[in-house]
């Protein structure tokens, strides 16, 4: 298992920049993959970006060239650096780790959300 605490969030200007932080409770290489999605009221929850064991990267298109994903791996930390927002990048940013088994079970685990807002 895993527990993951977030930090980071608040409400800042269009154009503006805000970082996540997300820690996790064990060594991150021993983390499948570790994520950011975020979820804006009445709408489902999405992928932002993610990190693999591997240090692999994949971003959601809305946010590449502005976000980054990146890790602190003796702080067993991984960060979201978020640039340029605008006030459609309002939502509740939720860190994910993903641990699979010897066999590909998959168990998501999640922080508790932060909320970003962006003012226009």
């Amino acid at each position: 298992q895993v527990q993951l605490v977030e930090s980071g969030g608040g409400l800042v200007q269009a154009g503006g920049s805000l970082r996540l932080s997300c820690r996790a409770s064990r060594s991150i290489f021993s983390i499948n993959a570790m994520g950011w999605y975020r979820q804006a009221p009445g709408k489902q929850r999405d992928l932002v970006a993610t990190i693999t064991s591997g240090g692999r990267t994949n971003y959601a298109d809305s946010v590449k060239g502005r976000f980054t994903i990146s890790r602190d791996i003796p702080k067993n930390t991984v960060y979201l650096q978020m640039n340029s927002l605008n006030p459609e990048d309002t939502a509740v940013y939720y860190c994910n780790a993903v641990l699979e088994d010897w066999r590909g079970l998959r168990d998501d685990y999640w922080g508790q959300g932060t909320q970003v807002t962006v003012s226009s």
